[in-house]
């Protein structure tokens, strides 16, 4: 593939609210590079079940993983497809100096989702998971992806939308006004942009997956060891004071149930093909 891919210099254009600038994500999640596997057992399995929706007998030539972390599924991707050409793309390059030495894909490089540094119709897989929920152009990322694919090729991504982290956004409406919680788009703003996108729709879910934590200092660790803690803009700076958290952990503790504090994640699935 190296014949086919230009790297420019990453575009680093302001978003517009409600989700956070580009250049917070990727030094965010340049700063977990190192922690991110740690914790993300529910990004394995995510990743897992897109896997497992690809069509049986569907075998790329060249695929990206787009927004591609640690380059887990990278890994993964070269072993379900050894004789593919494969690409791990991400933002954030510290994610990507960690990946670099572990293998999996062909090609490592920096880039941004919304402007992808590829020719015309040189993929025939394009494998996104838990990334693109941080663009703030999803619209612009759908028509990177037909662009990018060849004739039949396919989408697979998944992402978040909102009901994500609601528990914690209930508990912290409870305490105060500010944005403590990462915003995401609403699933039927999937559903219109992807019906829009030139591209088919074969699946296209909301799947939600319900966490439980023992108390809320470990959901706060894992979040920040992910480097998906609150980066929306208005919200508040400097340290949380001690009496704005004990008032949160009492709210969320009224919403403990038999295994723990529960975390919802709303999942959006979906797997996409772009018709000859």
């Amino acid at each position: 593939m190296s014949e086919s891919v230009v790297v420019p210099s990453p575009s680093l254009s302001v978003e517009a609210p409600p989700l956070p600038d580009k250049r917070q994500v990727a030094a965010s999640f340049s700063r977990a590079a190192a922690s991110y596997d740690s914790v993300a057992e529910l990004q394995r399995a995510v990743g897992g079940a897109l896997l497992d929706s690809l069509p049986d007998g569907f075998v790329p030539e060249r695929w990206l993983d787009l927004g591609c972390g640690t380059g887990h599924f990278s890994r993964v991707l070269a072993e379900r497809f050894p004789t593919a050409d494969g690409l791990a793309l991400d933002i954030a390059e510290g994610m990507l100096q960690h990946a670099r030495p572990l293998g999996g894909a062909s090609h490592f490089a920096a880039g941004d989702a919304e402007r992808l540094p590829l020719v015309d119709g040189c993929l025939d897989l394009v494998f996104s998971s838990l990334a693109v929920q941080w663009c703030g152009d999803f619209a612009a990322v759908l028509s990177e992806a037909r662009r990018v694919l060849r004739p039949n090729g396919l989408l697979v991504f998944s992402s978040l939308c909102v009901g994500t982290l609601q528990e914690l956004r209930d508990s912290w409406q409870e305490v105060d006004g500010f944005v403590h919680v990462n915003r995401f788009r609403e699933f039927g703003r999937y559903q219109a942009l992807c019906a829009g996108s030139g591209l088919r729709p074969l699946v296209l879910e909301r799947r939600p997956r319900v966490l439980h934590f023992p108390d809320l200092r470990s959901l706060t660790h894992e979040l920040k060891a992910l480097g998906a803690h609150n980066l929306n803009p208005g919200r508040p700076g400097g340290l949380t004071g001690r009496a704005r958290m004990l008032a949160l952990i009492e709210a969320y503790e009224r919403r403990r149930d038999a295994a723990g504090l529960p975390v919802t994640y709303q999942v959006v699935h979906g797997l996409l093909r772009k018709e000859p």
